[in-house]
């Protein structure tokens, strides 16, 4: 089984730079041993079973509350699929060869402006 956890998770209670709250949590994800993606809108896991996709959204509060906040906002979104596995690496890959494909750059800033 995969579980793909998409994550977002935050205080609300602590003003407007987030990052050092956002760090140890993104820490307890890569020491818990799952392959992980932090994204700028919060961080996909993959687990091999939903109640460990589950814990680490739980650790995640643990560790917030840990630092002093109170008030935590959080989302998450789970894709659950039997008998799959690597899904977090292979999605990417499989985007990235239709991009080859169709002639794309293998670059996922194409098209931004250059300095």
């Amino acid at each position: 089984m995969s579980v793909l956890l998409d994550l977002s998770i935050f205080p609300v209670d602590q003003g407007g730079s987030l990052s050092r709250f956002i760090a140890p949590v993104v820490e307890m994800i890569a020491a818990s041993g799952h392959d992980y993606q932090l994204t700028a809108m919060g961080t996909q896991v993959e687990t091999e079973t939903l109640a460990q996709a589950l814990i680490l959204v739980e650790q995640a509060h643990t560790v917030l509350a840990d630092h002093g906040c109170e008030r935590v906002y959080a989302t998450a979104k789970f894709d659950i699929r039997a008998h799959a596995n690597q899904r977090l690496s292979g999605k990417i890959a499989a985007v990235k060869r239709q991009l080859h494909h169709a002639g794309e750059e293998d670059d996922t800033t194409a098209g931004a402006s250059e300095s």
